[in-house]
């Protein structure tokens, strides 16, 4: 499933015309039935955007224990160090082979607050780890 956001009504042509052409009428020629949903961002939607953006500027200028990491581990990592930073209490747990897992909060499940104390997290590490956010300051942070 395709997701984009808009801003403005130049930027909906553009991306309805590119969509249309390239996804919505190839498959609908081909016989295919579509399901088009259109609805207003919402602040936690714009908050989780500018988190996957943070994350992924951590991505590509750092590692962790000597190897590049993907965007999954970095949320992973950022949330737990998030919940015990705040008192939170992630519960650690064996795994089925002997591991160790943190079964720490789903960011799916955050409310918008707690989205912006990741946020909040994450950008004092990466003040502390030379990190470059590229995200706009604005995105779920009004």
């Amino acid at each position: 499933m395709s997701s984009i956001t808009l801003l403005n009504p130049q930027q909906a042509t553009v991306a309805w015309n590119h969509i249309y052409d390239e996804q919505v009428k190839p498959l609908t020629m081909a016989g295919h039935r579509l399901r088009l949903v259109v609805k207003k961002e919402t602040r936690k939607e714009e908050a989780s955007a500018r988190l996957h953006a943070m994350l992924g500027d951590v991505v590509k200028q750092k590692q962790y224990l000597g190897h590049k990491r993907d965007i999954e581990f970095w949320k992973g990592l950022f949330v737990s160090g998030w919940e015990i930073a705040t008192g939170h209490k992630p519960e650690i747990v064996p795994g089925l082979e002997g591991e160790f897992i943190n079964i720490r909060q789903s960011t799916a499940t955050m409310s918008g607050a707690e989205i912006s104390g990741v946020m909040e997290y994450l950008e004092a590490w990466g003040a502390m780890n030379d990190v470059v956010f590229t995200a706009p300051k604005s995105w779920g942070m009004e």
